[in-house]
């Protein structure tokens, strides 16, 4: 019998040919585990505002694997002892690490499934996959909770500087055609290093950090939180919820398999999550689910859901506003509230469907004790980026800036 060649190439727009670097790693993604994360986007609904923004988290995390052997090459041929075994186990965390998102990214979060962080069911599977695997993925589970004693290893798959973050920018910079978020990402990983058990940056690679933080917080007024992405987000949902409540008094609301059972289930806990056996079948659940569903509730007699959906697909969008200083005055939204009743004749419970306040932050870089980024100078000296810099914005980067935003149809 032939052997399955899977030492397979994968020919990606932002980096060129990506080697799988091993043929358990290659096991993972034929999995349909993961698999489905080639139906969930990356970017959420960005794409009403950036048309090329249609890329997906299956893209993301090969991209992220790929920053990753090169940095554990970088760092091996520094003089960092980083086994095979190691090598293996923190490429599979950093692969593994987006497995919880669920449909459009962060929205599922805000609806279906409350008080649970992605990161969380990300885990769940990674201990799924090791019972599937027989244990081959413990070390890779121990990397991504921190618990393994060479930390150097989880902050290159979480923390300020990890290849998470080296990668979205630059994959989301390229499908949106925002040019603020290309940073130097080969400089940057060069200039990684390993001291006291942590990631540091060599002093000559401190122009690249500065870029990339300035970079970040660019990408995240431009893109993450353009004010139109968040009205869409908003809208989405509100949808969501809309339809869960509608559900417990009619069953039979149009839903796929897979969105039924979140329907029916109040999931507010992990442990709830867990004892439901939830994992199952939130890795059945994608964009599809959630879009299909959409479409048909268009034609739903609650004028509520129906106005949301037609809404969204048809890109029909609320107006929003937006200001920094403080909350929208209760004046202006209960004057809106009123015309939006009559308007739409509905009572002041479904009215909040309708006109919403919420707020939006953006730090992209924080100084807490055990997340700073050091530069490391030849002297042995470990100085933060936000004093070793020698201009100001990265400091002021630390702080974390809020925007408080009014939703209403327009």
């Amino acid at each position: 019998m032939i052997p399955i060649n899977k030492k397979k190439i994968i020919n990606d727009p932002v980096y060129g040919f990506i080697n799988i670097s091993s043929d358990f790693v290659f096991d993972i993604i034929e999995h349909e585990y993961f698999q489905r994360l080639r139906r969930i986007k990356q970017l959420g609904l960005t794409y009403y505002v950036y048309p090329g923004a249609v890329h997906t988290r299956f893209q993301h995390v090969i991209g992220a694997t790929h920053l990753m052997k090169i940095a554990i090459d970088v760092l091996k041929n520094k003089g960092v002892e980083i086994s095979n075994e190691e090598e293996e186990a923190t490429i599979l965390a950093i692969l593994l690490h987006d497995m919880g998102h669920g449909p459009f990214s962060h929205t599922l979060e805000h609806s279906f499934v409350t008080n649970i962080s992605h990161e969380e069911i990300s885990l769940l599977f990674m201990e799924e996959f090791n019972k599937i695997f027989n244990g081959k993925l413990t070390l890779a589970i121990d990397i991504f909770k921190n618990n393994y004693h060479k930390k150097y290893l989880h902050q290159l798959v979480s923390s300020q500087l990890d290849m998470d973050r080296l990668d979205y920018l630059q994959r989301d910079s390229f499908f949106t055609g925002v040019s603020e978020g290309i940073v130097g990402f080969e400089r940057i990983i060069k200039m990684l290093n390993v001291y006291n058990n942590e990631i540091v940056v060599d002093a000559k690679g401190i122009y690249s950090i500065e870029n990339f933080l300035i970079a970040r917080r660019l990408m995240y007024w431009q893109v993450y939180l353009h004010k139109t992405v968040v009205v869409t987000e908003q809208i989405l949902t509100k949808i969501l919820i809309r339809a869960k409540q509608l559900y417990k008094f009619d069953k039979n609301l149009f839903t796929t398999p897979a969105l039924k059972f979140f329907m029916e289930n109040e999931i507010d806990s992990l442990e709830k999550f867990k004892s439901l056996d939830a994992i199952r079948i939130f890795s059945q659940l994608d964009d599809f689910d959630i879009m299909t569903s959409i479409k048909i509730w268009t034609n739903h007699s609650d004028k509520i859901l129906s106005f949301l959906c037609k809404s969204l697909i048809n890109r029909r969008l609320f107006k929003i506003e937006i200001q920094k200083e403080n909350e929208f005055e209760k004046i202006k939204t209960d004057e809106i509230k009123q015309k939006m009743k009559v308007q739409f004749s509905v009572n002041d419970e479904d009215v909040e469907f309708l006109v919403f306040t919420g707020k939006i932050y953006n730090k992209a870089y924080s100084r807490n004790k055990d997340e700073i980024i050091n530069i490391l100078y030849n002297n042995g000296d470990l100085v933060d980026i936000a004093k070793a810099s020698d201009i100001s914005n990265v400091s002021v980067l630390s702080k974390s800036v809020v925007k408080y935003f009014l939703c209403y149809p327009k």
